[in-house]
């Protein structure tokens, strides 16, 4: 039969749409489809696995997901590949991918569960319209990528911006004023400087070197490619069509997907079987509409703080910008802040649970608040005299991140895991400029000997830069202390003043123990617990109905003083500041966005604290 007359009528990407007319094409070509393979011995169709992911996977469940329910989380997707791993009845796995622009290191922390697959003898298969550089990565631990015909393959290599505004700064009136404490450290040049120091560029173009080889290194051995056929297959596919990518290595297969179903038949000789969505299942269930007053009167009744009652794992998240008070989940920018006196009281209710026997910390942070940043170190420190605590990296643990991580008893990093940047900026930006340019006359009034040192419309005297330098620098001792303290051997002369290392390097500098996902870790800490059953629980708890609405209101509440829709603690801003901040989110798209967001949040920090342990924003295009 020819491959028009075996199509099965699907017209949409989706799998669940064509489940059912896939199944009637194979029911109706199973015993031709046998016999132009060789046949199946025992006769049975080969049964397949598959899930779609089709949007960035979070780290955990939303904070009201018990009201409203949420998709399936990074642990998930691990869980899922690991049951399919597990599942003797599955021949091989599907994994669709729907331009989900996934970070680097989640797809690293997905390709170690699809190489276990693999060594169970099954075979994974990769499917998508479009595959970046992300993309192609996750494809190479797999057995085949498969792109749908008419598909587009991009792998142009790595590109970094970074944006100086000192001459922007100038033109608006504007100077910041800021001291850093490391030489590498670089937060402070994007605001003070017009192009990069020579330390800032010999850091960060280390930091980019080690992630470009991670990624030729990885697409070199996944796809069994050379390192000058890699060469020219990037000449080729910095964006190509189906067939051009297959010509390069860079992908296996071109098909329709109306076609998947005949074209895995060929490769498992016969037929094949769909299971319904393997991921689908895990989503957080919300509470039903059926009666919308009898929802209301069970959301004000429930508690949706985790019952503990038989040994866990607890799981405490780091993830967002570190500020001091209370968490922020989302804003206006779509981001959230980790509150100080948020994590501490976590770290209370997890000190209360005697049935939780360790805890992973999971940073995701490019810093912020040093004195959050201690505060909460701090605390790890305490929890780890009664329950061992652990750390895994996500995307980074850069300055405030990584102070917390040093608090940490073992760290597992991911290879492009960004750790490091262990120094310190702080400052202020004098609006003198701009007030003269609007013909603002501000008058200062002080009282007592250092008043006036932040005021608004001018710079620091000599002797007020050093007084400034000086606290900066108890603050950078203390930070490297902990880090001595909770690396041991590590040396501060090749990983301090403020460089920037990924996580493939990060093991032989002792600033990491292993390479290693979330749920490596948590595997690692309940094996040297002597675990055989646990569960996974997380840290912070969710939110209360009373906690959501009081965030929803300050989303539409101007505080005294807040001068734009951005805010580094609790996301104040009104309506008009949402929008004006969706543009640009909008414009640079998703996978930039985030990295920008982080940026703009940590100098905000400024506003109400002037000594930050901050990573320098940086935008990196996969």
């Amino acid at each position: 039969m020819t491959q028009q007359g075996r199509r099965t009528g699907c017209t949409g990407f989706g799998f669940a749409a064509c489940r059912a007319a896939l199944a009637v094409a194979l029911s109706a070509g199973a015993a031709m489809g046998a016999e132009s393979a060789g046949g199946a011995a025992s006769g049975q169709a080969a049964k397949i696995g598959w899930f779609a992911i089709d949007k960035p996977p979070q780290e955990r469940p939303s904070p009201l997901a018990w009201i409203t329910g949420s998709a399936p989380t990074l642990r998930d997707i691990v869980a899922t590949l690991d049951e399919a791993a597990s599942d003797n009845s599955l021949r091989g796995l599907v994994i669709q991918l729907k331009a989900p622009a996934l970070s680097m290191t989640q797809v690293e922390e997905l390709g170690g569960r699809i190489k276990a697959i693999r060594a169970e003898g099954k075979k994974v298969h990769v499917f998508a319209e479009q595959y970046g550089p992300a993309e192609l990565v996750l494809g190479s631990y797999a057995d085949e990528i498969i792109v749908q015909a008419g598909g587009v393959v991009t792998l142009p290599g790595l590109y970094m911006e970074e944006m100086f505004l000192a001459d922007t700064l100038a033109w608006a009136g504007l100077k910041a004023d800021m001291v850093q404490v490391g030489d590498y450290k670089g937060a402070a040049e994007q605001m003070t400087n017009s192009k990069p120091s020579p330390q800032w560029n010999e850091n960060i173009d280390g930091l980019l070197d080690a992630m470009y080889g991670n990624l030729r290194s990885r697409l070199t051995s996944g796809r069994k490619l050379s390192d000058q056929e890699l060469d020219a297959a990037m000449e080729k596919a910095w964006m190509a069509d189906a067939g051009d990518a297959k010509s390069v290595g860079l992908v296996d297969s071109e098909l329709d997907v109306s076609f998947l179903s005949e074209h895995l038949g060929k490769a498992y000789g016969g037929d094949v079987e769909w299971t319904d969505d393997l991921l689908e299942a895990r989503a957080t269930q919300g509470m039903t509409m059926d009666n919308p007053l009898s929802m209301l009167t069970r959301i004000m009744a429930t508690d949706p703080s985790p019952e503990i009652q038989e040994p866990s794992i607890a799981v405490l998240h780091i993830d967002g910008s570190i500020v001091d008070g209370e968490s922020s989940s989302g804003g206006l920018m779509g981001g959230q802040s980790v509150g100080s006196r948020t994590i501490r009281e976590a770290i209370d209710d997890i000190l209360d649970e005697d049935q939780i026997k360790g805890v992973v910390v999971r940073i995701d942070s490019p810093g912020g608040s040093a004195v959050a940043s201690e505060i909460i170190w701090q605390g790890l420190r305490m929890l780890a005299e009664t329950k061992p605590v652990w750390a895994s990296v996500g995307s980074m643990a850069a300055s405030g991140g990584y102070y917390i991580a040093s608090g940490a008893e073992r760290v597992y990093v991911n290879p492009s895991s960004i750790v490091g940047s262990i120094g310190v900026v702080g400052g202020k930006i004098s609006m003198g400029g701009l007030y003269d340019t609007l013909k603002v006359n501000v008058v200062g009034r002080a009282r007592g000997p250092r008043a006036a040192m932040f005021a608004s419309n001018q710079t620091w005297s000599d002797a007020e830069r050093e007084l400034v330098r000086a606290k900066m620098k108890q603050t950078y001792d203390l930070f490297a202390k902990r880090v001595s303290d909770g690396r041991k051997g590590i040396d501060l002369n090749k990983v301090g003043e403020g460089r920037l290392f990924a996580g493939s390097s990060a093991i032989d500098l002792k600033m990491a123990d292993a390479l290693g996902g979330l749920e490596d870790a948590i595997a690692g800490l309940a094996a040297s617990e002597k675990l055989d059953e646990y569960e996974v629980v997380h840290f912070p708890a969710p939110e209360t109905l009373g906690d959501a609405i009081g965030q929803a209101l300050d989303q539409f509440i101007t505080a005294p003083g807040s001068v734009s829709g951005l805010s580094s603690g609790s996301s104040k801003g009104g309506p008009l500041g949402g929008l004006v901040w969706s543009i640009p989110a909008e414009l640079v798209g998703p996978r930039v966005w985030p990295q920008v967001r982080q940026g703009i949040e940590s100098f905000m920090l400024l506003r109400d604290e002037q000594v930050l342990l901050v990573m320098p924003s940086t935008f990196i295009w996969k």
